[in-house]
């Protein structure tokens, strides 16, 4: 009985060191998530599993074209209950699954700050700081951008984003009327590095080249 017992006991041990380690990974270096939405499609497509990097935000600044997770800025999201048991959802606290909170969304930063950021060019394109992204082919193939009209600049420590598939996503410039539909830099959990799930689509997400000819912003 004691035998067993002692086996019990470091069993134990090393599920709670497992778990420990885990959440101080998930807290500190890396999170798994959800894609919650059609948002950011061909790109990311309904359920893919995709990781953001926590490790790299308080060192470098965010930049234009990279896809972000960030924590919903203000009812930019409707009421959601997670229907994950009790252990399935202190499985994703503690980083074991990808994250069900809820209030996560992930789109692709178009502008930072200090951008100027206008829709649209006479060829239906957004327009940066003077200069359009005429080769968005990140974009999902045959839609249009066109759907609100704007003009803004976007203000210190905070972000402008918008998805991938443009008609059905509820981005930055549909929340015009909060500082520009911009979203605090405070509220991004990292840039998505990698697609994860399925293991078909496994592949690294990198800054597409249209948005290296961006000039900066006049200061």
């Amino acid at each position: 009985m004691r035998a067993l017992w002692a086996a019990v006991r470091e069993l134990l041990i090393v599920v709670g060191i497992a778990l420990i380690l885990s959440s101080l990974v998930r807290a500190l270096f890396f999170q798994a998530f959800y894609v919650p939405s059609a948002s950011m499609e061909d790109t990311l497509l309904l359920e893919d599993r995709i990781i953001a990097t926590k490790i790299t935000k308080p060192f470098t600044e965010i930049q234009r074209g990279q896809i972000v997770v960030f924590k919903d800025p203000g009812a930019w999201l409707p009421e959601y209950d997670s229907d994950r048991n009790t252990f399935l959802h202190f499985l994703s606290v503690v980083g074991l699954l990808p994250s069900d909170a809820g209030d996560d969304l992930v789109k692709r930063v178009i502008g930072t700050e200090g951008d100027t950021i206008k829709c649209c060019s006479e060829n239906g394109k957004i327009i940066i700081n003077g200069q359009e992204l005429l080769d968005e082919e990140f974009t999902k193939p045959g839609v249009d951008t066109n759907q609100v009209e704007f003009e803004i600049t976007v203000p210190k420590n905070r972000i402008f984003v918008m998805g991938d598939n443009r008609p059905d996503s509820r981005d930055s410039r549909f929340h015009l009327e909060t500082a520009y539909g911009t979203v605090p830099v405070n509220n991004v959990v990292g840039p998505v590095q990698l697609r994860i799930w399925p293991l078909s689509r496994f592949s690294t997400l990198s800054i597409p080249q249209v948005f290296e000819a961006i000039p900066d912003a006049q200061s």
